[in-house]
Parts: C-alpha cells; structure tokens; sequence
C-alpha cells in the first residue's frame, strides 16, 4: 500500500496540482488521465522519486520497490539483449553469490556444533529461501518470456542493444522493470512503442501482475481492458473512481450533470430565500420569518460546480480534390537496406474513398512502405500514384521536422499560401494555440503540443490522400477523437499506420498486414482483423499437432483421429480449467487475508499487538510471496487454456 497526502507541486507560480491525496492498493490497476500538460508525468515521477513534491508524503510499508518506466530514455549498453535484461536479477545475482559463499565456507568448516556454524547454516537457509521465493531458479525462463511477449525474436537475444532504434530499446527497458517485479509498477506510455500484438501481451501480463500498477496512457481499449480504477488530473485536482476508463468518463458526466441540476436548484432557493429577506426585512410582524430565513441562508453549503478542462482542438480537413480512381498502384516493389530485406515483391493497390491500415509487428516494414508510396527511398519495381493525386504526409516523428527556432505562428506563417495566410491565427486557435502560445518557440513545446502543430500544417492546403504514420502518438483522449471525427468526414483516401485499436475501430475499411515482407490484405475492421488472426494462428498449431498424429498412427482413420484428438483436447482442458478454479479460490482467500492486514496497519493503534507480535511482517510478506507466486501459476493455466479455445 502507497500513501500519497497533499501532495503539491507548481511552475513558474502555476500550481500543476495542489494538496493531491490518495492510497495505492496492492492490488490497484489505475489508469492516471488528463489532458497534455495536466501533470500525469509529473505525478509519476514524483511517486517514482525522480523529482521532489513541494509539500505533502507518499509513504510506504518498509521493503516496497518502485519501478517506473518515463516515455522517453537512452539506454547506454553495450551488451547483448539477452544480458541487457538480465540485468534485473543483480540483487538476486549478488544473492547467488553470498549462497554460493557460505556454501564454500562450510565444506571447509568441521566444528559442526559450534554456535558460528550453526548461525552460518540458518544464514544459508534464509539466503536460500529468498532466492527462492524470488524466482532465483527460474531467471533465464522468465527473461526469455518477457522478451518473446514484448515482440522479440530469438534471434534478437544476442544482437547488441546499439542495433536496435530507440522503440526497442525502451522494450528492452520495460522488460527489465518487468522482470524485476517491484510492488508498484509506474508505466508512462508502455503503447507508444509497442505494436498491437505486444500490446495483447502487455494487457494480460498486466492483468494477472502481483503488484500494484499506474500507468498513463491514451490508449482507450489498452485502459479499458487492464484497469479497474481511474484517476484524472484536471485543473490541479484529482477525480477518483473505481472504474476503467469508460466507465469513468460516463459517471464523470452524470456526477457533473447533476451537480448543476443541484447547483440550479439551490440558486432558485438562495433567490427565493433572499426575495422574502428583501420584501419583509422591515416588517415587524415578519421579522421572526426574516431571521430565520437569514439564518438558514448563513448555515447553508453552498454547492460547487467541479472545474471542467473543456479545451480541445477543433479542425476539419478542407475537401478534397478529385483524384483518378486508382490513387496509389504497386508493381513489385521490393525495398533492402544493404543486405537486409524488408520488402519483397509487393503489388497492390489503392483506390479513391479507400481507407486503409498498415498494421504489424514495429520493424516489420510499415514506416518504410509508406516512405516508398511518398518517393522518399529509393527501391525497386515500381510505384505509381494517380492521376491529380496530392500527398499530405504526416510523420511519426513528425516533431523532428519542425524548426525549434521558430515560434508557433512562424511555423505555419511560413508556409501559409493565398487566403491561408489571412487564416493562420484562426488555424491555430482551432489547435489550442491563442495568445502568448503564438510566439513560442517550438523548443518549448511539450510532445502534445508539437503533434497539434505538426496536424495543423496539414490543413494548409487541401490534399486526397492522406498518408498518416502514428497520428495519435502524445495526443491526448479528446485531440484522438477529435482527430478521428475530422477523418471520418474526410472525403479523400487515407492510409494509416497505427497500433491504437480504438482509433483503427470504425475508421478504415482494409486492413495491409506487413509481416515477413510481405502485404497480406484483410477486408474489414481491426477486430476483425484481430479475431481471425488468432484464430488462423490456432489453425496452424492444429494442423501440426494432426501432421504428427498422422505420421504416429497412419493406420487410423482421419475422422477416428479427430474423434481421439478432441477427447485428449477436452481432458486436458477439464484439467486446467480445475487448476485454475484451485488458483482462483486461493487468490481469493490470500488477498482477503491481506485486506485484513493491510486494515491493521492503517490503524495501528488499535492493532499494535498484533502489529508488533514477531510473526506479524514476516506472516505478511509470505502471504504476498504466496500470492505472487499462485498468481504466476493462474497465469500460466489460463495462457494454455487460451492457447486451446
């Protein structure tokens, strides 16, 4: 358990947030949220101790590990993957070592009823123990888990970590925290630089963790689908609800809408109240109804209308000129950086009103195809846009592009042409730029604010196809659906590289899937998309799983065969379903046994003899021990039990 208490913090005579309170349960999923600038990071780095509050105490249970990931780290190594992330192990590492001490030290010891001896065996034991109940034994399993589910092949475990770009680096990062299992897990982002497939991963990983998590994010389902609390930093509060995201945004309004129903009420009756005051203040025959309306008046709180941040971006793309019915056709292309292949042989095309996604795996070859339908590499076969077709391109790292020393107004000033040049304030007002945010420098700006500017370029001239790498990468949830909408009215094409499911859902009508350098097409939406990808992979297992069964028992008939396979299927299923009911009834009780306790420490005085009998701690940190580790075998039941549905 976390204890935050009036926590506050503020720049440049800003209160980002004041007196913030609130407790972190063992067992919490929260999604913090807010608007870009709200001080979401802020918080986290605070909690993570990476920057001090200015007043206010986040305290703790003595022993418990923080492990926070920022959006953004270079990590300096010059080892392999595999080595970089069993780095997390040190501690158990330099355990190890003790062991592997004492053990040495008493092969060489025969004074076995000494006092010295007998403490060095209860040392080894206790060493023992831990390493242990730390998962000594099983290091090199976990570590290759955590970095096959993050999107790593076996191939990359003994690459150098320089080879890889910095979204894989901050995977080897995240790995690395994950393995490291801290009581609280801080994660700013985790999505920004997964695909949708390690984003899968992440959620279940998530959902079964023995800790507490936090996390930022502004992606809708990845919230919705790991989350079970919702925290928003809006106007420097905080708004706490026991929701996922979803959830919350829609109690979020039904609490405001009827606040200004009360709100409403109250000033009708403070009016009436003050009309009566008003009309009979003076009559001596009323003043006993006078008084005791003024005191009613006096005693009455007042209701208060929560703030609302309702600022958000406003924009429609302006209409499209007519293009050729084929927009975009590929004949063979075929893309390599020196000897790699990223690209091989791919025909297709693309036709006016097409809205389509470049989904898989990150290296895979989605930014690279959609720089080669832009001309900005060289490659070969050929590619051919169509007649009138004009191009706005928005990059991933679409802020790289922008002139730090220009300011805001500058940026699109400058490129500006015709009417648009009498429209650039206008512009970006619609994008939250007004005021003293116009001469800015573009150095200044925060992650958010640089997308918004990058967007709003895109509006300088009208184009018909869109071609749009991660646009909602630092956008905040209303600037997503905002942007989403303004695409949807959109009258041109679209192409899209994104991994946000929920920003794909609804949008785009084809679906590009780029794996092993190829383009395979999938007509319909992303969950779709997703659905029959599983079950595909699925298919593929059962058709190995028969290959072998034949080659064991070719004399058997193929449907006799099936019959057999299904029996083997459902007993094993039968089994693992029980060992998960067995894991859940234990969960059950061992958190219910460390609610109990966690009441006790948050009232020790009424407890203090139970608290400081000798058993207390360590009875305490075995049950959170045992249901770490029973929480590790539900996990596992479950990912076979979903592996054969």
């Amino acid at each position: 358990m976390f204890s935050i208490s009036n926590l506050s913090i503020h720049y440049t005579g800003n209160y980002i947030f004041k007196d913030v309170s609130f407790l972190i349960n063992d067992r919490d999923r929260i999604g913090l949220v807010g608007k870009n600038g709200a001080g979401k990071s802020t918080l986290l780095k605070i909690l993570a101790g990476e920057l001090e509050q200015e007043t206010g105490d986040i305290a703790s249970p003595e022993g418990n590990t923080v492990g926070y990931l920022p959006q953004e780290l270079v990590l300096n190594s010059d080892t392999t993957v595999f080595k970089e992330a069993l780095k997390a192990f040190d501690e158990l590492k330099q355990l190890e070592i003790q062991i592997q001490n004492i053990t040495n030290e008493i092969a060489d010891r025969v004074d076995y009823e000494s006092e010295s001896y007998m403490k060095l065996i209860e040392r080894l034991n206790d060493y023992n123990d831990q390493f242990q109940i730390k998962g000594g034994h099983s290091i090199e399993g976990d570590t290759e888990k955590v970095l096959l589910g993050l999107g790593f092949l076996p191939s990359d475990f003994t690459r150098n970590v320089n080879e890889f770009s910095g979204g894989w680096q901050m995977r080897i990062v995240l790995s690395k925290i994950l393995l490291q299992k801290p009581n609280l897990l801080l994660l700013d982002e985790p999505t920004n630089h997964l695909d949708i497939i390690s984003i899968q991963w992440l959620e279940q990983y998530l959902k079964a963790y023995s800790g507490a998590v936090m996390m930022v994010s502004h992606d809708r389902a990845f919230l919705d689908n790991v989350t079970n609390r919702t925290i928003e930093i809006s106007l420097g509060k905080i708004y706490d609800f026991k929701t996922s995201y979803t959830e919350y945004v829609q109690r979020r309004k039904e609490i405001r809408l009827s606040q200004i129903a009360a709100y409403e009420n109250q000033k009708k009756e403070i009016e009436d109240i003050e009309k009566f005051i008003e009309r009979f203040r003076y009559q001596a025959t009323k003043a006993t109804q006078v008084q005791s309306r003024v005191k009613k008046l006096e005693k009455m709180e007042r209701i208060q209308i929560d703030d609302s941040d309702s600022s958000s971006i406003y924009f429609r793309f302006p209409p499209a000129p007519r293009s050729g019915k084929i927009v975009y056709e590929a004949k063979s292309i075929t893309k390599r950086f020196g000897d790699k292949l990223v690209l091989d042989d791919l025909s297709f095309v693309v036709e006016r009103g097409d809205f389509v996604a470049f989904v898989g795996k990150n290296g895979e070859g989605k930014t690279t195809l959609s720089k080669v339908i832009l001309e900005q590499f060289d490659y070969d076969g050929e590619g051919i846009l169509g007649h009138n077709v004009k191009v706005g391109y928005y990059a991933q790292n679409q802020a790289k592009f922008l002139d730090v020393k220009k300011s805001v107004f500058e940026t699109i000033d400058d490129v500006a042409t015709g009417e648009m040049r009498t429209k650039v304030k206008g512009l970006l007002g619609s994008f939250l730029f007004r005021d003293d945010d116009l001469d800015k420098k573009v150095s200044v700006l925060s992650g958010g604010e640089k997308a918004r500017l990058a967007l709003a370029k895109l509006l300088l001239e009208p184009v018909n196809l869109l071609v749009l790498d991660e646009p909602t990468n630092h956008l905040d949830m209303l600037s997503k659906d905002i942007l989403k909408e303004a695409l949807l009215k959109y009258d041109g094409t679209l192409i899209v590289v994104s991994h946000d499911r929920d920003f794909l859902d609804g949008l785009t009508n084809k679906i590009f899937e780029v794996k092993n350098h190829k383009l395979k097409p999938f007509y319909g939406g992303v969950y779709e998309f997703l659905e029959k990808n599983r079950i595909e992979n699925l298919d593929d297992l059962s058709l190995r799983q028969k290959v072998r069964a034949d080659k064991k028992e070719k004399k058997v008939s193929d449907s006799k065969q099936a019959y057999l396979d299904r029996k083997v299927i459902d007993r094993e299923r039968r089994k693992i379903k029980k060992e998960i009911d067995s894991c859940e009834q234990q969960i059950e009780q061992i958190e219910a046994d460390i609610e109990k306790m966690d009441a006790m420490l948050a009232s020790p005085e009424q407890n203090a003899e139970r608290i400081n009998s000798g058993d207390f701690y360590k009875e305490y940190e075995e049950k959170k021990q045992l249901l770490e580790e029973v929480m590790g075998k539900w996990e596992t039941h479950q990912f076979e039990l979903d592996e054969m549905s």
